[in-house]
């Protein structure tokens, strides 16, 4: 398998000295047609990483910011062969690396082995599931992997050490901490259960870790910056969506300015 997109952005952020910033957006949020122009934003304001949400009308993972935007991109008539649309349009002028994030229904609708092969075809480079259970995603890493694919998984501060163990064995790219426990959102501090789950997954893993989940200003994506490998913003992206679009680029420049620092 050659490296993908992702690993290369760890590669060279490591080689660079920082933590990379990503970004989560919600496909078709406010449109289809905008999503492409949302994720150059971001990419000129200093994003590494796009986590490209496909909406789900059942979102458990996440707080009312994400959810209503998965709303309004469900209105919009935004679908998984759609999502796949707006990939192929963000790779036709960048090359920054993007990650599927979606949960398992959409994908078993679709297909598993349809959607590794149409993904990759699309320009995606890994995959997020986010309700798969790490004890059962051995025939979901096969697909991906048979499409050279990477497959991001979830630790969190509830998880024991065998299933950390396991996070590390099917994880490919970077493997996704989840800083608190609970649905994503913007939190007013960062969780002091981070670092004791940073430490533990450096015993089992070599792969990159990213922290996501709470991470809504600049002053905390610094913070965590010094700590891990990425840093995800997902809702503060999401609610300047939903604000004012133009902004973005604004945002995203103000956090990996922090982050440098």
């Amino acid at each position: 398998m050659q490296p993908t997109r992702i690993q290369k952005l760890f590669d060279r952020t490591r080689k660079e000295g920082r933590a990379a910033l990503i970004a989560y957006v919600t496909a078709g949020d406010p449109s289809p047609e905008r999503t492409p122009e949302i994720v150059a934003a971001l990419e000129r304001g200093g994003v590494d990483l796009i986590e490209l949400g496909v909406p789900f009308s059942d979102p458990i993972a996440d707080g009312p910011v994400i959810q209503r935007a998965a709303a309004r991109a469900l209105k919009a008539g935004t679908t998984v062969p759609k999502v796949l649309d707006m990939a192929r349009a963000i790779r036709k002028t960048s090359e920054i690396p993007i990650l599927l994030f979606t949960y398992l229904n959409p994908v078993l609708r679709y297909g598993l082995d349809k959607l590794a092969r149409d993904a990759k075809a699309a320009g995606i480079d890994g995959c997020l599931l986010t309700d798969v259970s790490v004890e059962e995603a051995e025939p979901y890493v096969n697909a991906m992997r048979a499409a050279e694919l990477d497959t991001v998984f979830l630790a969190a501060p509830t998880s024991t050490e065998r299933r950390l163990n396991q996070v590390a064995q099917y994880s490919t790219g970077f493997v996704y901490l989840v800083s608190r426990t609970g649905v994503t959102g913007e939190r007013a501090d960062l969780s002091g259960s981070l670092v004791p789950l940073l430490e533990k997954m450096r015993k089992v893993t070599k792969l990159p870790l990213a922290v996501g989940f709470g991470i809504s200003t600049p002053d905390q994506a610094g913070a965590v910056a010094n700590l891990a490998d990425g840093v995800v913003v997902g809702s503060a992206i999401v609610r300047q969506i939903e604000d004012d679009p133009n902004r973005l680029e604004a945002l995203a420049r103000s956090l990996a300015e922090r982050m440098k620092k």
